[in-house]
């Protein structure tokens, strides 16, 4: 009974205190609509007629009044069903829609006094978000609970609370920066780019990189880290003969099979099963939190399914305006760093068109204010596991290339997200360990296409003496690239490789006509046209019309001249295809073959480093490994490759940077073994640090400390840096 008793005064205490904020914030918002009514002059507030200063102060009373309750209760309805519409289409609409709700705001005022032109009600009400927002947080930073309450909301979290049992263990918090190698991390702390980082290494973390898969990209690598097997992933995009499906790692469907393999073969749910969440990922990893996971995003339930995470951060209006406008002003920055390449004539370089700009302002702002709230929520709900994907970097990366100014400011960015990740766990209800790893690196080099002025697929169809384009044929004879970046050597190299497979196709083709099986080649031809795939620099041809993986020997006798053709030239390092004789052969220039049971390091595949032998032989073993796989030439003086798409910093082959990711621990984790290869031994790694923060696992009640707080968004707000580091 006493305690029952002793429960009123205190809700009337908290009901009091909001009470007191919500007329603190009204007056401010009021005092707010007043200024940019003198200032606007398509803003008005009273009548034609003029009114006095009392009707004008209650005019705007009233608006305000009504703004901030239609953002309190329309918007977070308009955000929800907008998460039937892309993502990308929410962030472009934000400003439209938080004006509008001005706009009925106004019309609740009487006689139509409250009036504003479309243009200038999307700025007042940026600036009334702005405003209430800011007024909010001020007189939350001494609430404890208004503060909690603000910070979960943000990334929709409902725990039950339940008193405290023993001393908590410590969380795991794993974030991806995606793409970042090693090198570029470490010149990056190096040339001042990322203080944070820079930070822990001084004092509380280590950092060692380790050796990708032979399929150096993300689909390969988070798979394997989150799920701990990449088995039978052979690229980024494949075709699978025994279904008839091209898989794609970022394609829902393409991710939900693939998660569902790896847990098959593992017989585990992954890494983040026990009290987990997964923010930004292409997998789950066995987490039941799910915020931006691909291959969840037509899994159903308002706390599961993958957009909800837009939907618990874009519920509050002030950080939909806060994010819509940075998502603008990289829009804009990408505009001007595209235009600015292009009058410098900076080489190599892509084009940067279309709707790319919006692309990257999308993986640069709104996926990344997102996944951090979300992650800062996981925190202060005390989840046991998080791990979380920035993709900011590797997105710019591919179009910038890895080393850059434009990359630089990415790099800052996201030092200050951690930083602000590093600040929120000091307020959690329990001590966090903060990991940081990529999945692989960029290598640079111009386009496979850019420098030698024929795509793969065209290479691949003049060994198959199949129509080419015109500009392969004037190749063909004797004219050079549009563009190069090769060398006039490699140049006449690649010219000579190209003139070889075009006559030997026709001349061969014509023998067997004088054979009587000219018909039967042209139809066998057509039937058995290759398709050809990109990742990276690395390139994959099947023969759809063929059940089964060709062997070196059946392409020969349908293509005589492709394999040739495509070993002999100098933007191709090797080919990996399956030999009736040998097994498996890696072919290269030079005549060079070596089955792959006898492959070494030193011999055609030295130029690629320390265990590139081992990722060959492992991915010939895979039962969807192509027909023919091309790895393209790589330069170790430049650390260089051709990628056969159209990017300047890429990934997904051997060669280079791309294919050594970092991994960057707290000291008082145990250290990993030395030269950690594949991301299924990662996996092994992350899972003993789990295990080893094991403890008592009770629920915990989620409530800030009483110091002074502040809210941690938007990320682009400079921080304190973590004391613990």
């Amino acid at each position: 009974m006493g305690e029952r008793r002793g429960q009123p005064p205190g809700r009337w205490r908290s009901a009091g205190r909001a009470a007191i904020r919500v007329i603190t914030v009204w007056a401010v918002s009021t005092l707010t609509l007043l200024v940019l009514a003198g200032l606007l002059p398509d803003f008005q507030l009273q009548s034609r007629d003029g009114d006095s200063l009392t009707t004008i102060a209650f005019t705007a009373a009233l608006g305000a009044g009504a703004f901030g309750l239609l953002s309190a209760l329309v918007w977070p309805l308009i955000v929800r069903a907008l998460l039937l519409v892309p993502a990308l289409v929410l962030g472009l609409l934000v400003f439209f829609l938080n004006g509008s709700l001005l706009l009925v705001a106004l019309w609740f005022t009487p006689d139509g006094r409250g009036s504003a032109a479309p243009e200038t009600a999307v700025l007042v009400a940026a600036v009334m978000s702005a405003v209430a927002s800011a007024t909010s947080t001020a007189l939350a930073v001494r609430d404890d609970e208004a503060y909690r309450r603000r910070l979960y909301r943000l990334a929709d979290r409902r725990r039950p609370r339940v008193a405290r049992g023993p001393e908590p263990a410590p969380g795991t918090v794993f974030l991806q920066l995606d793409g970042v190698g090693h090198r570029v991390l470490r010149d990056a702390v190096d040339d001042g780019l990322m203080p944070t980082v820079a930070d822990w290494l001084a004092t509380t973390h280590r950092l060692t990189d380790w050796r990708t898969d032979w399929s150096s990209q993300t689909g390969a690598s988070q798979l394997g880290i989150l799920h701990g097997s990449n088995e039978d992933v052979p690229a980024f995009r494949w075709y699978e003969k025994d279904t008839g499906r091209l898989m794609v790692s970022n394609r829902p469907a393409s991710a939900v099979e693939l998660q569902r393999r790896a847990v098959e073969r593992t017989g585990d749910g992954g890494l983040l099963t026990f009290d987990g969440a997964s923010r930004g990922n292409l997998f789950s990893g066995g987490a039941d939190q799910l915020a931006l996971v691909l291959s969840m995003a037509a899994r159903r339930g308002r706390r599961n399914r993958s957009r909800s995470g837009y939907f618990a951060y874009f519920s509050d209006p002030a950080n939909a305006v806060r994010t819509a406008g940075s998502f603008v002003t990289e829009t804009l920055r990408e505009m001007a760093q595209s235009t600015r390449a292009r009058l410098r004539r900076e080489t190599p370089r892509v084009s940067r068109g279309g709707l790319y700009p919006l692309v990257r302002a999308f993986a640069t702002v709104i996926e990344r204010d997102v996944v951090v709230a979300a992650v800062m929520g996981d925190m202060l709900a005390g989840r046991t596991a998080v791990y979380a994907d920035l993709v900011a970097y590797d997105e710019v990366a591919h179009h910038s290339g890895p080393n850059g100014h434009d990359t630089d400011q990415v790099l800052r960015r996201l030092d200050r997200s951690l930083a602000l990740i590093a600040q929120v766990a000091e307020h959690a209800p329990r001590p966090y360990r903060i990991v940081l790893l990529s999945d692989h690196g960029q290598s640079p080099g111009e386009t496979f296409e850019g420098a030698y002025g024929l795509s793969l697929r065209d290479l691949v169809r003049a060994g198959c003496g199949l129509p080419v384009p015109r500009r392969v044929r004037r190749i063909r004879r004797g004219h050079a690239p549009t563009e190069s970046g090769g060398g006039s050597e490699a140049r006449d190299a690649a010219r000579d490789a190209l003139r070889g497979a075009l006559h030997r196709s026709v001349d061969e083709t014509a023998e067997q006509g004088r054979e009587g099986a000219e018909a039967a080649a042209v139809a066998a031809a057509r039937a058995h046209e290759p398709l050809v795939l990109a990742s990276g620099n690395l390139g994959l041809i099947s023969f759809p019309g063929v059940p089964h993986r060709m062997t070196r020997e059946e392409i020969d006798r349908l293509h005589p001249a492709l394999l040739r053709t495509l070993a002999h030239h100098p933007g191709i390092g090797f080919l990996l295809v399956a030999s009736e004789e040998h097994g498996s052969v890696v072919l290269a220039r030079d005549g060079v073959e070596v089955p792959v049971a006898e492959l070494a390091d030193d011999g055609p595949l030295a130029v690629f480093g320390p265990g590139a032998a081992d990722a060959v032989r492992r991915t010939d073993g895979f039962p969807h490994v192509a027909d023919i796989m091309v790895n393209s030439m790589y330069d170790p003086a430049t650390g260089t490759v051709h990628a056969f798409e159209e990017q300047i910093g890429s990934h997904g082959g051997l060669g280079g940077e791309q294919g050594r990711p970092f991994l960057l621990w707290p000291r008082d984790l145990a250290e990993p073994p030395a030269g950690i290869v594949g991301a299924e031994q990662v996996h092994r790694v992350l899972r003993e640090w789990l295990r080893q923060n094991e403890g008592p696992q009770v629920p915990l009640e989620i409530s800030p400390s009483g110091r002074d707080a502040e809210a941690f968004l938007p990320v682009d707000d400079p921080a304190v840096q973590d004391k613990r580091g």
